[in-house]
């Protein structure tokens, strides 16, 4: 398999978890990738045509995305652990999955506004409007993390590595002072080997 990747990616970093922890992670070769808004990677537009990272190359050709289909594709290599079949924990860890998605698709939404979007077309209201909803996101972290334990699946992975992005793009935001059930949830769901392993750069 091929992984098209930007290694500061959050969405990547949830695939790579993922691959780690079913034990898949030899398989994958990682291609590097320049997705962009505006200035797109025609390398990664000629596989997916929205030029996103992750993407990622099938053994026999196919071409899969986003993180969300590539996370469900490795969970059905490795033995389904990641999502549980059927029931009630199947729709909690869907609905954690799309907690973290949704942070990271607001942190990186202000990312792009900070450096892609050109200062006079800034708006302030914009980026105010998508902190407004990683701060009520993790606010719902911190409600629902007592219950975590030691879980790993699609949900916990996905909220672990919104809190990581975090922590390396917006550290200002110092998300713990009023989180404390999720900053020591994650203190300890950082420090797993999945997670030490796919650590952003720098």
């Amino acid at each position: 398999m091929k992984l098209f990747y930007s290694a500061t990616s959050p969405f990547v970093r949830k695939c790579l978890v993922s691959a780690h922890e079913l034990g898949l992670a030899d398989r994958i070769e990682l291609e590097p990738a320049s997705p962009h808004p505006v200035n797109r990677d025609v390398t990664l537009v000629a596989r997916n045509p929205l030029g996103k990272a992750p993407t990622l190359v099938a053994d026999d050709g196919t071409v899969l995305y986003d993180s969300r289909v590539i996370c469900e594709y490795l969970d059905a290599l490795g033995g389904r652990r990641l999502t549980p079949a059927q029931g009630p924990a199947r729709w909690v860890a869907l609905t954690e999955q799309a907690l973290g998605d949704g942070i990271m698709d607001a942190a990186v939404l202000i990312r792009y506004e900070d450096t892609a979007r050109p200062a006079a077309l800034r708006w302030p209201g914009w980026v105010d409007g998508q902190l407004a909803k990683v701060r009520d996101g993790l606010d719902e972290i911190d409600r629902r993390a007592a219950g975590f334990g030691g879980r790993v699946d699609a949900g916990t992975i996905a909220l672990g590595c919104a809190l990581g992005y975090l922590d390396f793009r917006y550290a200002s935001l110092s998300w713990r002072a009023a989180r404390p059930v999720a900053a020591a949830w994650f203190g300890r769901f950082a420090e797993r080997e999945s997670m030490v392993a796919t650590r952003p750069p720098g």
